[in-house]
């Protein structure tokens, strides 16, 4: 059994061995079911096999067979009125930063759960902080000490939602169940106002159960290798090199094990989306992409005995980032700043990114890269004072920040660059003070940039002088009212491991897909999984050695500083 402490697993999680080459995942593909009234699922039977619906009904199990199975969340008045609330430690744009935030508040005596009801949160654990009166008294204190972005998030519940399935035209009420199929395929459409919205073809079972959230996940269960024919068309697409999409297979592969924590408070593994990896089910596999999959079937990629934290973006902008330039967080070793080129256009070691000069000279630069003919290698976006006042007023008050009253952003500047060139704090001025972004938040909340590899140029009102001489208009006039800024960036999402784009060029060049992924993550080692194999370990173990579990009051009462 695998251990967890306040919420996270900190030791090893093992390979199933059943099958070793091909173990069973569980992926949320409906995640939170029941939000919008109007959407309903209709499960289907596929080439003719029926769909068994297995479900309890008092102590006893029961089964029922059927062509086709409707799923409806319908509100449910309770008895009577009920609380619910938990104490938001923090929030964040992605599942790293929030886990590293849920070890640095563990650390300071905090147990914790990391939850997504929309954005990734950390909670403070709820079966720990059990009671109104102790999530009060842990708020209190944690706010007293300076930590003003903790508050409680709180309501009062007069209904709740209740899973109903339809099949064979009796209605059931029932909050768990699960439905397969002896081929193994069963096909998911989404009803919007009872129109079909979307379907997609699942290889597996599905059950649906409720989550932490009040609705409910539609979750498959589904052996590794079948959803990799889910994943991989639609992560490099069909059109990419042989060698680029095995590399692609062997990561999507290494990331799904690694990251079977993420759902740990939901009773699942995986997402199907972005914040996982986006996985579509059978409808969109094809010959291409099965082949290169059963070429590499078990085969990951692993650091000193661990799989590797196997990141992958669509496009660097030229230079890829290390793990901690972009979230909270120790660095991989095998996750460094790697420039996208096979001719030596930029060194790093004789001029890092750190500075504005560096990055303006290194973003001006548009040929001898992996990554040159693609639109997102560089990019324009600007944003009026108006757009970044409505983004940043959005962030702060649903984070209740101190300064969540503000009228108007005046001003923003870097005030920090890693050396990839990624952009590590954004200072925003407002009327009432600064708030400060840092790392993949600014991504989180400013529509204008498509990554962090960018800088800034001011835009100006157009004075009449410069209307009248547009070559003139474009240049910066500080003595007229700032109207905005131009973000002038290269590369799209996160740009930490192999840059899918890059990748491109590398397999059109010859490159195998060993050597693919020895160019993005140096130093690693291409192996089967196998029982010895370490899936994950926390990477503050040595640190965590001597820690015991926490008293709700001692540690409501005493609370170290400073901020995760």
């Amino acid at each position: 059994m695998v251990p967890l402490v306040a919420g996270l697993v900190v030791g090893m999680i093992a390979p199933l061995k059943a099958e070793p080459l091909n173990p069973e995942l569980q992926v949320g593909v409906v995640q939170r079911f029941g939000e919008d009234d109007d959407v309903t699922l209709r499960l289907e039977s596929f080439a003719g096999a029926p769909l068994t619906v297995s479900f309890q009904t008092g102590e006893e199990p029961q089964q029922i067979t059927t062509p086709q199975v409707l799923l409806e969340v319908q509100p449910r008045p309770l008895p009577q009125r009920e609380l619910q609330e938990r104490v938001v430690l923090s929030t964040h744009r992605s599942f790293e930063s929030a886990e590293d935030s849920a070890q640095a508040w563990q650390q300071r005596g905090i147990a914790t759960e990391i939850a997504q009801p929309d954005t990734w949160q950390v909670w403070a654990q709820r079966e720990t902080y059990h009671t109104p009166l102790l999530r009060r008294l842990l708020l209190q204190n944690l706010q007293s000490q300076g930590f003003t972005e903790v508050f409680l998030d709180s309501q009062v519940l007069g209904q709740e939602p209740q899973a109903v399935f339809i099949a064979n035209g009796y209605r059931y009420h029932r909050s768990r169940l699960e439905v397969t199929a002896a081929n193994q395929r069963i096909r998911v459409v989404r009803l919007l106002g009872g129109d079909p919205q979307r379907t997609r073809l699942y290889g597996g079972k599905l059950r649906l159960q409720p989550n932490a959230y009040g609705t409910y996940t539609l979750v498959n269960q589904v052996p590794i290798e079948t959803y990799l024919r889910g994943v991989v068309p639609h992560e490099i697409g069909l059109g990419a090199p042989a060698a680029t999409i095995a590399a692609q297979a062997i990561l999507a592969r290494t990331y799904a094990l690694r990251n079977l924590r993420r759902f740990t408070i939901d009773d699942y593994q995986l997402c199907a989306d972005t914040h996982c990896q986006v996985y579509w089910g059978l409808g969109g596999a094809a010959p291409v992409t099965d082949k290169a999959i059963a070429a590499t079937k078990g085969m990951v990629l692993t650091y000193q005995g661990e799989l590797v934290d196997a990141l992958y973006s669509s496009t660097s902008g030229g230079v890829t980032a290390p793990f901690s330039h972009v979230w909270n967080g120790p660095d991989r070793p095998y996750l460094k700043a790697v420039v996208d080129s096979v001719q030596g256009v930029w060194d790093l070691e004789q001029t890092p990114l750190n500075t504005e000069a560096a990055v303006r000279r290194f973003l001006d630069l548009e040929t001898g890269f992996n990554e040159a003919r693609w639109d997102t290698f560089r990019w324009q976006r600007q944003s009026d004072l108006a757009e970044i006042t409505q983004d940043v007023r959005a962030y702060v008050r649903s984070q209740q920040h101190p300064l969540a009253d503000f009228t108007e952003i005046t001003s923003l500047q870097v005030s920090q660059r890693a050396a990839s060139g990624r952009v590590q704090t954004l200072v925003m001025q407002t009327d009432l003070g600064e708030i400060t972004l840092v790392k993949d938040e600014i991504i989180r909340v400013l529509s204008a940039p498509r990554s962090l590899l960018f800088y800034l140029d001011p835009i100006y009102e157009e004075t009449t002088a410069a209307a009248e001489a547009p070559s003139q208009a474009a240049e910066a006039s500080p003595s007229s009212p700032l109207q905005g800024y131009r973000f002038v960036g290269g590369g799209f999402g996160h740009g930490v491991g192999m840059s899918q784009t890059g990748a491109y060029r590398l397999g059109a060049l010859g490159w195998s897909s060993e050597q693919i992924l020895q160019f993005y993550y140096p130093g690693t080692t291409l192996e089967p999984i196998h029982d010895d194999l370490v899936f994950w370990r926390p990477s503050t173990d040595a640190d965590q050695g001597d820690q015991v579990e926490s008293d709700p009051d001692a540690a409501a009462k005493s609370m170290a500083s400073p901020s995760p």
